[in-house]
Order: C-alpha cells, then structure tokens, then sequence
C-alpha cells in the first residue's frame, strides 16, 4: 500500500490514516464488550427516586487540593458537620482541618498514610457521605469503596474516564443501595437554574436542540508545578476527545430531560490536531525539562454530536489548550425561541421586529428559589460566583430531609460516558457510538429535573 491508496470500501485514505483506524478499532472492539455485556440485572432495585436516609449527614473528604478546600469552605458555610479528612499530603489535610476548626468544630480525624489510607477511612461508622475531589483516576474506586462501606458519595467531575467504571458504579450504587452523583456545580448556576425553570414552564415551545462546552484556557494550571499540573497534563498524551464534558453538558441534559423521559442515543466525535500545547510548552519551558519529550495526542478542539432517544441534538464542544475566553456557551432552543449564554441573552418568538437578542433579567419571576433564599451568601462564600455553595446547600437540604438526590448514579454515568465514547468516535473516524442504556429501560419513569421544581 502507498502513503496515498485507494482502499475498497474506504476511498483514499493514508497508510497512517488506515493504521489509526484498525489500532482504534480494537479498542472500540473492548468498548462495544463492554456496551453489549457489561448491561446486564444486577439483582438490585433501580435508584431512581430513592430517597436519602433522612439524617444530618457526617461527612468525610477524600482530596483536600485547591478543589477540596474550596469545596470544604463551602461546606462549612453551609454548616455541614465534617468529620474525616484524607490527603496523601499531610500539610493539606492539616491545612483543611485548620478550617474545620476554625469554624468551632471538633478537629476531623485525618488520614494522610499513602494513597490507600482512604480505605482505613471509609471503614469508621461515624461518617454518612463522603466527598471525593481527587484526580480523575480514582474517582471510581474511591466511590465504589465508599459505597460498599455504607456510605453515599459524591464525586467531582468528571465522574469516571470509562464505560466499564461508569456500570460498576450503577451496579455498586444499585447493590448496595447507597448514592453515587457527580458534584456538576454548573447544574446550580443563576442562569441555567433560572432557564430550566423556563423550559419546564413552557416558555421555549418543545425544545430540539442544545450546545454546551468547556472551553477555557488552561495552558499555564497544565504545566504548574503543583496542584492539578502535576497529573491533569497527562491525560493529554493518553486520550484523544472530549476529556471533560459533563460542565457545558450537564445543563443541557436537565433542559432536555435527559434520563427523565429521554435519554443519550448516540454520538459522533471529531478533534483538530494538537499545536496548543506544544506551542506553549516551547516558549514557557527551558531546555532539558523533561517536559519536552512529552507526545500529546488530545486535539485542541473537540467537537462531538449527540442524538437523543427523542431526535433531539446537542453540539458538545472542549478546548483547554488554546487562548479562549472562558465559555460553557450553554444554548437551549425550541419552538419558541431560543437562550444562549457567554453573554446571556434571550429571543423569543415575537419579541420584537428586528431579531435582536433580549435580556434575562425581564424573567426574573423564573429566578430559582434557591438563589432568591441563598443567593446572598453563596456570593459571599464563593466559588464559581456562588453555584458551588447552591450545589452543596442543596445536597445537604436533600440529606437533611429525606429526599432523592437531584443527580443520581445514572446522570454520573451517562455525561461520564461522553468522554471514553468521543475516544472511540474520534480514533474510528467519526464512526457513531450508541450510549449505553444505564438505567435499563426505566428513563421514562420521571418526566424532569428535580432542579427545576423543588427548592
């Protein structure tokens, strides 16, 4: 075969192209097992609807970096009890129970013996929920040890990196009838709370169609010196596709009822090639860093297709390694206009004469009552303009009283599946890829988003 031959069936394709795509085809192979066998009853009850153990939840912290103190703060402002803490570095976890003290608590017991000392943790019984905000590869152990411990877990995004973790989660929540979530704050923003109260009321006609991304310059955190530079930059030299989805996805999904009358069909995904992060490291590193010998794979520009159960579509898109201006872009249309955010702005049918956009703030009535109760403070605390604190507010609420939680095992698994699929679709040329049905068929047994009618 030359560089450049017609091949049956393909067209003229390169020899490296055809190679690409027979190596990308063994590994699609494992991931369609997985699709076709890994689905099976576990012998457990759904979790849909299932409430929480009504209780004031004891709560203990695997990961205390930038993201976990952040989170703790947050906690702690929401009067959360906290009682363990677990960090392979002790002047973290010492640092984090420094905050817990502070705010009049008791010291938490602290667990800093190595990477495992999660386990010596999750084995006491005085705590009820366990938040994990480590690096992306141990976020399912560390949930399924805390599930089958006793304990219901919430875990920062993305929630698992493939299809195998995302249904040994639902089986492990399932089977132990604890709760899995993902902790997706953009799911509690001003905007997308105040939106989805909106679509659930009608305002955007039937809705077809929705866009969300990550797109954010994250050159100068990928080559830090600490915190999430020394591991995040190597998920770029393993995978090619969307590596973070669920923060422009998760929004959408609750406008579209994704998991609740609908759900994930089928995607296709296609990435630029990588020159950002390799331009960046020539001009900021010095010679001989180890760095440089680095190879990325994961395209600057990730954009990925989503078909729902219904027909309708999502534009998915992920750049970290290129100069952007922070955007989730966080569009929803229907029959009867159309919102779009990064700035936010609305159309409605009628609106005016001259298509022009209009302002969110004439919806106010829509405004969720969670922000009209807490907005102030969540403004005060911080935390990605107060949606981290809204997020946490609310999971406890949920605790406190006895509800089913807002974003269940199934939401973790399916905007977590998006990422190890647009792999697939990326290394098979686009080749479409079908979600797998987490929920086994009992989707259609809520109609929305609890978000968009419980405080």
């Amino acid at each position: 075969m030359s560089d450049d031959e017609q091949i049956p069936g393909f067209g003229f394709w390169s020899r490296r192209r055809f190679v690409q795509m027979a190596a990308a085809s063994a590994v699609g192979a494992g991931v369609s097992h997985h699709l076709a066998h890994a689905d099976g009853v576990s012998g457990h009850g759904t979790m849909i609807d299932v409430p929480f153990e009504k209780r004031n939840p004891r709560i203990a912290m695997i990961g205390t970096g930038g993201r976990g103190t952040s989170l703790l703060g947050n906690l702690i402002a929401a009067d959360a009890q906290v009682v363990g803490i677990c960090d392979i570095v002790k002047e973290k976890a010492e640092k984090a129970a420094s905050m817990v003290t502070a705010s009049g608590q008791k010291k938490p017991k602290l667990y800093t013996n190595g990477p495992h000392d999660f386990e010596n943790m999750l084995a006491l019984n005085d705590i009820d929920l366990v938040l994990v905000a480590t690096p992306w590869s141990w976020h399912a152990e560390q949930a399924i040890s805390a599930m089958k411990q006793g304990k219901d877990v919430a875990m920062e995004v993305p929630g698992v990196t493939s299809i195998e973790d995302c249904w040994r989660i639902v089986r492990t929540s399932e089977e132990t009838r604890k709760h899995c979530m993902m902790l997706e704050n953009c799911c509690y923003g001003y905007n997308e709370t105040l939106i989805l109260r909106m679509v659930h009321a009608g305002e955007f006609g039937e809705v077809l169609y929705g866009e969300g991304a990550y797109l954010h310059d994250l050159r100068s955190l990928l080559f830090s010196d600490s915190g999430e530079g020394l591991w995040r930059r190597a998920e770029h030299t393993k995978r090619n596709g969307n590596l973070y989805p669920t923060h422009g996805l998760g929004s959408v999904a609750n406008y579209m009822g994704i998991q609740r009358g609908d759900r994930f069909g089928y995607m296709v995904s296609m990435s630029s090639p990588e020159r950002g992060l390799d331009a960046y490291r020539k001009e900021h590193l010095h010679p001989g860093d180890p760095r440089l010998s680095e190879r990325y794979v994961t395209g600057d520009m990730n954009t990925s297709l989503i078909k729902t159960a219904k027909g309708l579509t999502i534009t998915l898109k992920h750049t970290v390694s290129t100069p952007h201006p922070y955007d989730r872009i966080n569009l929803v249309a229907g029959t009867k206009g159309v919102f779009e955010d990064y700035p936010p702005r609305i159309y409605l049918d009628g609106q005016n004469k001259d298509e022009a956009w209009g302002s969110i703030d004439v919806w106010k009535q829509y405004a969720h009552p969670l922000w009209k109760h807490e907005g102030e403070i969540a403004k005060k605390v911080g935390g990605h303009g107060g949606m981290d604190y809204i997020m946490l507010y609310r999971l406890l609420q949920c605790l406190r009283e006895g509800l089913p939680p807002d974003m269940d095992v199934y939401d973790a698994a399916a905007w977590s599946a998006v990422a190890p699929l647009s792999v697939v679709s990326v290394g098979r040329g686009s080749m479409p890829m079908e979600f797998p049905d987490f929920t086994r068929g009992k989707w259609q047994q809520r109609t929305v988003s609890a978000i968009a009618t419980q405080v």
